[in-house]
């Protein structure tokens, strides 16, 4: 089972913990922008070994930067913003596990 489906069946912490870390890994590999954030924070892929230690992007790279490990995103949503400001983009490689997620989380409330 692949990343894409263990986040439906998280039952724990540990298993949030668990996944929240194979992530990090995934993403310290695939997203060239995520790994250099890293890296200039000295912080690489043997370095995190636990939730508390996965650096975050901040905010604003999503304004300059593409954070994807797909160049060829299904869709992208971008912020509504405000006059004048640059927007925030947010790229989708998956619309249907996308979906699939939302949806997913509403069903918990």
């Amino acid at each position: 089972m692949g990343i894409k489906r263990e986040i439906f069946n998280i039952k724990s912490l540990k298993d949030f913990e668990t996944l929240a870390l194979d992530v990090f890994q995934y993403q310290y590999r695939n997203i060239p922008i995520y790994q250099e954030f890293c890296n200039l924070l000295n912080c690489n892929n043997t370095s995190v070994n636990s939730i508390q230690d996965i650096p975050f992007l901040p905010i604003q790279f999503f304004k300059s930067h593409i954070i994807s490990d797909d160049k060829n995103s299904e869709t992208i949503f971008s912020s509504s913003g405000t006059t004048g400001s640059v927007l925030s983009k947010h790229y989708i490689s998956d619309l249907n596990l996308y979906k699939e997620s939302f949806t997913y989380a509403f069903q918990q409330f």
